[in-house]
C-alpha cells in the first residue's frame, strides 16, 4: 500500500510540474485549452490542478481567465542559491562591468546541456539579444555556455557532444571536431568568443567565475555589435571581465558561511 502511495504521489508531483513547466518565456500567458496541450494532460485534470495553483498562489488566473505564473511562486524560486547567493554576490561586480562597457553583461550557470541566464544588464545603446533572466540557451552558442562547458568535467564535455548540436544561426559550430578545438582553446585563453553564434548581427566574449578544482560557479559574459567586435575588440575586453569574475570569486569566498551576503541578519522577520 505505501509503495502505491508513493507511486501516486509521485504521479502528482509530475503532472503539477507539467503544468508549470508549461510556461515559459514565449508563453508567459495561457488559457486552460493551452495549458492541457502544453502540459499534454487532460483538460479536467488541468483544470483542477490550475485551481490549486492559484489556491496557494503559485498560478494567477486574470479577468480573462487566462493563467500566469504567480507570485508566490516567483518569491520561492528566489530563494535558490544561484538566485539568492549568486546573483546577490555578482550583481555590484556586474553594474560596475556595464558602467565600464555600456554593453550587454550576462551571468550564467551550466544547467544540463544548457547556460541558464541569471542575470542581465543592458541599456539603451546595447545590441537586441535573445537573452533573457530565466532563459536558458545552447551551451555550444553562447560564450558564457563555452566559458562553463570549456571548464566543465571531461563527462559533461563528452556528454554535450554526443548531443545533436543545434545551429542557430549559419555560424554556429555544429561540427564537434571543430567545437572541441574551440573549447581547448578557451580553455588555454581563459577566455571563450563567440561571432554571430547565437545571432545574427552580435558577438560576446565570456570568462568563468574561478573556483579551485571545482567546475566554475558560473560565467560572466559582454555582448557587442558584430560590427563593433573584431577579434582584438574582444580581447580588449577580457580584462574588465577577469577583474570582475576574480571579484565575484573573492566574495564567494569571502561569504561561503553566509547564506544571504549583502542583506541584514539581525532583524525579526517580518509577517505580512
Amino acid at each position: 500500500m505505501a509503495g502505491n502511495t508513493n507511486r501516486q504521489g509521485d504521479s502528482v508531483t509530475r503532472r503539477l510540474f507539467a503544468v508549470l513547466g508549461a510556461f515559459d518565456v514565449a508563453h508567459p500567458r495561457l488559457s486552460l485549452t493551452e495549458l492541457a496541450r502544453r502540459a499534454d494532460l487532460p483538460p479536467a485534470t488541468v483544470h483542477r490542478l490550475a485551481a490549486q495553483l492559484t489556491e496557494v498562489g503559485a498560478l494567477h488566473r486574470d479577468e480573462s481567465g487566462d493563467y500566469r505564473i504567480g507570485l508566490r511562486l516567483w518569491e520561492i524560486g528566489s530563494l535558490a542559491p544561484v538566485s539568492g547567493r549568486l546573483r546577490e554576490v555578482a550583481l555590484p561586480f556586474l553594474q560596475d562591468l556595464y558602467e565600464t562597457t555600456r554593453e550587454n553583461i550576462h551571468l550564467a550557470v551550466r544547467d544540463g546541456h544548457h547556460a541558464l541566464y541569471v542575470e542581465k544588464l543592458s541599456g539603451h545603446r546595447s545590441v537586441p539579444i535573445v537573452s533573457r533572466i530565466g532563459t536558458r540557451l545552447p551551451l555550444h552558442a553562447t560564450g558564457v555556455g563555452k566559458a562553463s562547458l570549456a571548464y566543465a568535467d571531461p563527462p559533461v564535455v563528452r556528454e554535450v557532444l554526443a548531443r545533436p548540436l543545434v545551429a542557430c544561426t549559419r555560424h554556429t559550430i555544429v561540427e564537434r571536431g571543430r567545437l572541441l578545438r574551440d573549447l581547448r582553446a578557451t580553455a588555454r585563453r581563459g577566455y571563450a568568443t563567440t561571432h554571430e553564434e547565437m545571432t545574427l548581427g552580435s558577438c560576446s566574449v565570456a570568462v568563468p567565475i574561478p573556483a579551485e578544482g571545482t567546475e566554475p560557479p558560473g560565467a560572466i559574459g559582454v555582448v557587442v555589435h558584430s560590427v563593433n567586435s573584431v577579434r582584438a575588440e574582444l580581447a580588449r575586453l577580457v580584462p574588465e571581465l577577469r577583474a570582475a569574475a576574480d571579484g565575484v570569486a573573492r566574495r564567494l569566498r569571502e561569504t561561503a558561511t553566509d547564506p544571504a551576503p549583502g542583506f541584514l541578519h539581525d532583524l525579526p522577520p517580518w509577517r505580512g
